[in-house]
């Protein structure tokens, strides 16, 4: 582990008194705040309804006056009625993506962040200690502060904040469970926490005993939280959209280790078929935002910039459409907001008009000159489309005018189509229809293709000639990026290990002999016992762990520390305390109780509690804390030659040179510097 758990008051590695970082104040009024609150709420009213479903669908079974039946079953109608109230509401909360966007951005489309999982707040103080006492044979009030240190934690990681500094919160909160797991789990025994997460889609509570669950949910607000960064992040710049792109990145990255590692989790927004339609979504977002930066310094007006920008925007196309396929699925759909589907075929649409757009403009604005290289046009001509109308080559294309013109005119009626088409659809969702800025960028994209019609020709198109797809393809492909996190180290002193009480030896050197040898480097083991020696007399076993030599614990020391405690015993002799591991067979793994929705489900421990940290067992040297139970690990370690995106820039205050923004705007549909 590279962080962990310091006494309150001990300063880390970089010397900051303060080293816990604090989650946001849970009171702040800020936009994202008052909807995670709701979010709360909202959860807190649904387990209501689901408990009192639950005892009415009991009382119905359980009875056989009519009556009642009849009372049962109107009393039920009412709650479910009451349930799909609450389950709209939270959809509503899923769509409000606008508290979310840059708090300057105009002039961008809107992205989807994921909302953070509620809990419930933790007690882990009584369990711990009583587990300290029990299990380790010491006092488990010598670690309050240190417990109520992971617990402060805990409750940060419920109000993180939307910055790096939140996700360092998460990933430190999440290198401490593998510790917690072999410190205080043990297979054979349930230590009577219960860890509550509530569903981010439909507020249905979960309840295990286990940290298959906590681990699962921490990586999902990793996630989650890397999501609102890149959505929060300023895509009007350089620094921004590369911001933008690794977080959606990093997001997708998590959510893929989530999904690989946590297969069984009975969370319904956590299980494969929702995860792997999140990675996705993930991905798209960034594939959007490389293509912004690709356009944002502008699109050079020339006719290899607008083919390959053609192909750029499929690409996002492409993407989006693999989103919304994922969306409509049987497992998927009856959750997924109907804001998150309908945006999706949005942006299908959007960006597949506007690779129309741009090879229609590459065709329509440029002629093949005597002075253009005949073979390269070509041949980015050919890369652009699967299949070309029958009896038409590239070059035929090319050379030919009338066909230049036809083909293009038939690009734009796509473009125009495909703008109608999204308007259309963003016209069916009422949650949509409050991003006014998305409908601006729509109609403007709109009717710049109906401009680059009218200028071509007048009257309206009598060529019906269909105008071929556009293969996309992108220079840059968005990656699932995966954080780098940390995991705690096992001891030898753990929850899976039964040991025997300290046991009190008398040392009385022979000769300057002990007895016996040591080895190892903490705890220090003994080894080659002499039976006949005073120390065997006085009970050592081989293989005993030395964990104290007269009042210095050295449960964490190196055979030369233990050594240099021993080596100065006179006739009198020294006490020693040692600790026996007891030989049990391995239980069977225990069923852990799963509670969704007030009904109970049993999932084994095998699939939800398995950790690849358990092949591979080993031991640290920890000098901060002399106690086996010690968390203080230390930290070792544009003019008319160039093409812009048009924007909604509604306060038009940009000079009219100056390449625009991504999106196209209102205000410029009379530039005729700058074509889309």
């Amino acid at each position: 582990m590279t962080d962990t758990l310091l006494p309150n008051g001990m300063k880390n590695s970089r010397g900051d008194s303060n080293y816990f970082r604090k989650g946001c104040n849970p009171f702040a009024q800020t936009g994202r705040s008052k909807l995670q609150n709701k979010r709360a709420s909202l959860n807190q009213q649904i387990i209501k309804e689901m408990r009192m479903r639950a005892g009415a669908e009991n009382l119905l079974k359980a009875t056989s006056n009519n009556k009642v039946k009849e009372m049962v079953l109107l009393e039920l109608s009412y709650v479910n009625a009451n349930l799909q109230l609450l389950m709209g509401q939270l959809e509503g909360l899923n769509s409000s993506v606008e508290v979310y966007q840059n708090t300057h951005e105009t002039a961008n489309i809107p992205l989807i962040p994921l909302g953070l999982k509620e809990t419930k707040e933790i007690n882990f103080s009584t369990p711990f200690k009583d587990f300290i006492l029990e299990h380790y044979s010491e006092d488990g009030n010598s670690f309050e502060d240190e417990i109520a240190d992971l617990m402060d934690l805990r409750q940060a990681c419920r109000t993180p904040s939307r910055s790096e500094a939140g996700v360092e919160l998460f990933a430190k909160y999440y290198s401490h469970l593998p510790l917690m797991e072999s410190r205080f789990f043990a297979p054979n025994r349930q230590t009577g926490i219960f860890f509550t997460w509530y569903d981010s889609f439909t507020g249905v509570p979960v309840c295990q005993q286990n940290l298959s669950l906590e681990k699962a949910s921490i990586l999902f607000n990793m996630a989650a939280l890397y999501s609102q960064i890149g959505t929060r992040s300023d895509r009007q710049t350089i620094v921004g959209l590369q911001e933008a792109i690794s977080s959606f990145q990093k997001a997708a990255g998590v959510l893929n280790h989530l999904k690989e590692t946590f297969t069984h989790t009975p969370s319904y927004d956590m299980s494969p078929a929702m995860l792997s339609m999140l990675i996705r979504m993930m991905l798209a977002q960034a594939q959007e935002c490389l293509f912004e930066k690709t356009a944002l310094p502008g699109i050079p007006n020339q006719f290899y910039s607008l083919m390959k920008m053609a192909q750029e925007a499929s690409k996002v196309s492409e993407t989006y459409d693999q989103v919304h396929q994922s969306m409509i699925q049987t497992p998927v759909k009856d959750n997924v907001p109907l804001f998150w589907s309908t945006m999706s075929q949005v942006k299908t649409n959007h960006y597949r008009s506007m690779a129309h757009y741009f090879v229609a403009s590459a065709l329509l604005d440029h002629q093949l000159g005597p002075n253009d290289d005949e073979d390269k046009q070509e041949k980015t001509l050919s890369q652009v489309y699967d299949r070309l109308p029958e009896g038409r080559s590239p070059l035929d294309i090319l050379k030919k005018k009338d066909e230049r013109e036809r083909i293009g005119k038939a690009h734009i009626r796509r473009a125009i189509l495909g703008h109608e088409e999204a308007l259309r659809i963003y016209g069916l969702c009422h949650h949509l229809n409050k991003l006014e800025i998305l409908e601006d960028i729509l109609k403007a994209s709109h009717q710049r293709s109906l401009k680059k019609r009218s200028e071509n020709d007048e009257e309206e198109f009598t060529d019906y000639t269909e105008a071929p797809d556009i293969i996309s393809k992108t220079e840059h492909k968005a990656e699932m990026e995966v954080p780098a996190t940390t995991k705690g180290p096992l001891s030898v002193f753990s929850a899976k290990q039964r040991w025997t009480a300290p046991r009190t030896i008398q040392l009385r050197p022979e000769d300057r002999d002990l007895g016996f040898t040591l080895k190892g480097e903490s705890p220090v083991q003994v080894v080659s016992l002499d039976p006949l020696c005073p120390a065997a007399a006085d009970g050592l076993k081989e293989g005993d762990y030395i964990v104290a030599v007269g009042d210095t614990d050295c449960k964490w020391s190196g055979v030369s520390d233990v050594m240099r405690l021993l080596k100065d015993v006179n006739e009198e002799g020294i006490d020693i305390q040692v600790v026996s591991m007891m030989d049990s067979n391995p239980p069977m793994p225990t069923k852990s109780a799963t509670f969704c929705g007030n009904l109970p489900k049993t999932y084994s421990m095998i699939c939800l509690a398995y950790d690849d940290d358990d092949k591979n067992p080993k031991s640290r040297k920890v000098t901060k804390k002399s106690s086996f139970l010690s968390w203080g690990l230390k930290n070792k370690l544009k003019s008319a030659s160039t093409l812009s995106l048009p924007t909604a820039d509604h306060a038009n205050t940009q000079p009219w040179n100056k390449p625009y923004p991504t999106f196209p705007s209102s205000s410029s549909y009379n530039n005729d510097s700058v074509l889309y």
